[in-house]
């Protein structure tokens, strides 16, 4: 899978440069280009279109000096511009989240933020386009399956985004995530557990919610004795 291309739409300087040096250090994505409002957005997606160089994700403040982020999305919309769309911005207004959603938005970050958020935003999505692009997504079928639409759109919702069952703590969750994260291979909850301190059924409930959320594979383990029992581990596609 080549780089996604990604257009940074902000009228900060500073964080119009952090954002495009954030996108440099992330593997998978490179930089098309920077705007600083609306209208050069438009006219630098259509540009690069007309190139052959399009652009695949618009990482879009909501407040521009020229234009407000949901009237750009309309318009690249309406110009048959299909890139997806990251809303980068300090709006918190329930009615603007549901429009911008309504309007093809796949993600929304809340400034301030920190690297390792963005890191994590960018990193699902690109999961996101890997599972539906993927060959075993439509092999022998003529296209991908409930269970395939279904796991690719959960790749879009980080773990915290996701509310967690009664009983799962978040700090919890965090010590799960960075021991899977350290780990070179996949583990089972026999192994969390021992590493942890913590109950064999409490490690697989927090690894059956990372597996859930799309943050971690499952399968099953084979030519262990006694009972089957799954392993996971970070999903680091």
């Amino acid at each position: 899978m080549s780089d996604i291309r990604v257009l940074v739409v902000e009228d900060e300087p500073v964080a119009s440069a952090a954002h495009a040096a954030y996108v440099g250090r992330i593997p998978g994505f490179s930089l098309a280009g920077t705007a600083p409002d609306g209208q050069s957005a438009l006219r630098l997606l259509t540009e690069l279109a007309a190139a052959g160089q399009p652009v695949e994700l618009v990482l879009l403040d909501m407040n521009l000096p020229d234009l407000h982020g949901l009237d750009i999305a309309r318009r690249m919309r309406a110009a048959g511009i299909l890139a997806d769309i990251i809303a980068i911005t300090a709006v918190r207004e329930v009615a603007i989240v549901r429009s911008a959603v309504a309007i093809g938005v796949v993600q929304y970050l809340i400034k301030p933020f920190t690297y390792a958020t963005f890191a994590d935003k960018l990193g699902s999505y690109r999961l996101f386009r890997q599972q539906l692009a993927s060959p075993a997504a439509g092999a022998g079928r003529a296209g991908a399956s409930q269970s395939d639409v279904d796991q690719a759109f959960a790749s879009l919702r980080a773990p915290s985004e996701l509310p967690l069952p009664k009983g799962l703590s978040g700090s919890t969750l965090d010590s799960v995530k960075e021991y899977l994260k350290q780990q070179p291979s996949a583990v089972s909850a026999t192994e969390v557990m021992a590493a942890l301190g913590m109950s064999r059924v409490t490690a697989r409930r927090y690894l059956e919610y990372l597996a859930d959320a799309g943050a971690a594979t499952r399968a099953p383990r084979y030519g262990t004795p006694g009972r089957p029992e799954n392993e996971y581990g970070w999903n680091r596609s």
